[in-house]
C-alpha cells in the first residue's frame, strides 16, 4: 500500500500582498489525477480568511503537478472558498473570464536574492554598495554574478514539476535574477506563476536566502523588479491589423488607475518614467519601446500584425491572477 504526500498550496487574505501557504496531506494509493484530490479545509482564521468564531475556508484543487522534492510528492494548487462553497473574497483566480482558454500568457518575474544574515541582496557589501549596474546583466564570472547555484536549482525544479519553464538570466542589479513562464490559458499561467514562486521560496530554507519580491527594495540608481505581462487571444494572434492592435491598446487608457490597483503594491516606486519605465500617471503604447506602458514587440509587426502585446507595468510582487483578470476584461471592452 503506497502513500504520497500531497502539498495543498493557496494564498492567504493578507493585504495588499497576499502571501503562499502550504499544507501536507497523505493520502494511500492515489492516482497522480486531479479529479482524486479531494477538497480539504484550514483555520481561515489564522490567515485573515475567516474570523475565529466560523473559521473554516475549503480549499478547492485546481491544478497539479509532481513535486521534484519529495518521493511519491505533489504540489496542488488551489483556490480558497468559503464554506458553504462560494469564491472567497481573497479568491482572484475565481474572476478570470478565460474558461475557453483564449488567452495565452507570458510573464516575465523578477526578484531579489536576499542574505538572511545581512538582510541585503546578494553582491551588496555591509554598509556600502557594490559597483554600479551595467554589468550584472546576463553576466557570468564571480565578480559580477551572485547566486547562480540557487538560481540553477530551481530552474530544475521548475522544469522537473512539469511548469512552462521558458527561461532565466541575472539582470541588472547585483543578486536580481528573473525566470520566464508562458501557458496557453490565463488561469495556468497564474497557477504556474505562483508554483514556481512557491519553489522558489522552499528553495531559499536550504540556502540561507530569502526572495524579495518587493518592487524596489534598493533605493537609488537601480532598477526595479517587475513582472512583464505578455499576453495575447485570437484576435491578437491572426488579425494582421494595425488597427485592431491600437483599437486593443487603446482600451486601456481609460483604465489605466483599475490596473494600476491590481499591479502590485509600492508600484510608484518602480514605475517613474526611468530604468525603461512609463510614469505611473500615464499611459503610452509604442513599437519596440521599453518605455511604454505598453509595448507592442517588433516580432508582431514584422509578423504582419500577428502576435501578442506586452504590459509592462505589473510589479515583481503582482498577483498573476488579478493581473489576468484585469487584462482580460479590458481586451474583451475593445471596440473592434
Amino acid at each position: 500500500m503506497s502513500k504520497s504526500k500531497l502539498e495543498y498550496i493557496w494564498l492567504d487574505g493578507y493585504l495588499p500582498t497576499a502571501n503562499l501557504r502550504s499544507k501536507t496531506k497523505v493520502i494511500e494509493n492515489f492516482n497522480g489525477k486531479l479529479s482524486e484530490c479531494p477538497m480539504w479545509s484550514f483555520d481561515g482564521s489564522s490567515t485573515l480568511q475567516a474570523e475565529g468564531g466560523s473559521s473554516d475556508c475549503l480549499l478547492k484543487p485546481v491544478a497539479i503537478y509532481p513535486d521534484p522534492l519529495r518521493v511519491n510528492g505533489f504540489l496542488v494548487m488551489t483556490e480558497v472558498l468559503n464554506s458553504d462553497g462560494s469564491a472567497h473574497d481573497s479568491n482572484a483566480r475565481a474572476t478570470i473570464d478565460d474558461n475557453d482558454n483564449d488567452f495565452w500568457f507570458g510573464f516575465e518575474q523578477e526578484y531579489f536574492i536576499m542574505d538572511t544574515d545581512t538582510q541585503l541582496p546578494l553582491g551588496f557589501p555591509v554598509g556600502g554598495y557594490p559597483g554600479p549596474q551595467g554589468l550584472y546583466y546576463c553576466s557570468v564570472g564571480g565578480r559580477n554574478t551572485h547566486g547562480r547555484d540557487f538560481v540553477e536549482e530551481h530552474a530544475d525544479l521548475c522544469i522537473d514539476a512539469g511548469l512552462n519553464f521558458e527561461g532565466i538570466n541575472q539582470e541588472v542589479a547585483s543578486g536580481q535574477w528573473e525566470f520566464q513562464l508562458f501557458a496557453k490559458g490565463a488561469k495556468k499561467a497564474g497557477d504556474e506563476i505562483w508554483l514556481a514562486r512557491y519553489l522558489l521560496d522552499r528553495l531559499t530554507e536550504q540556502y540561507g536566502y530569502y526572495i524579495e519580491y518587493h518592487p524596489k527594495p534598493v533605493k537609488g540608481d537601480w532598477n526595479g523588479s517587475g513582472m512583464h505581462a505578455n499576453f495575447s487571444n485570437e484576435t491578437l494572434r491572426t488579425c494582421g491589423d494595425q488597427a485592431t492592435y491600437e483599437k486593443i491598446c487603446e482600451a486601456f487608457r481609460p483604465v489605466t488607475k483599475e490596473h494600476i490597483a491590481v499591479y502590485g503594491q509600492d508600484n510608484d516606486q518602480r514605475l517613474t518614467g526611468l530604468h525603461e519605465t512609463a510614469s505611473i500617471n500615464d499611459f503610452s503604447y509604442g513599437i519596440s519601446d521599453r518605455g511604454a506602458s505598453i509595448r507592442i514587440p517588433i516580432a508582431t509587426v514584422e509578423n504582419g500584425w500577428k502576435g501578442w502585446l506586452e504590459d509592462r507595468r505589473p510589479a515583481s510582487n503582482g498577483d498573476p491572477y488579478k493581473i489576468a483578470s484585469r487584462i482580460v476584461k479590458t481586451v474583451k471592452s475593445a471596440k473592434i
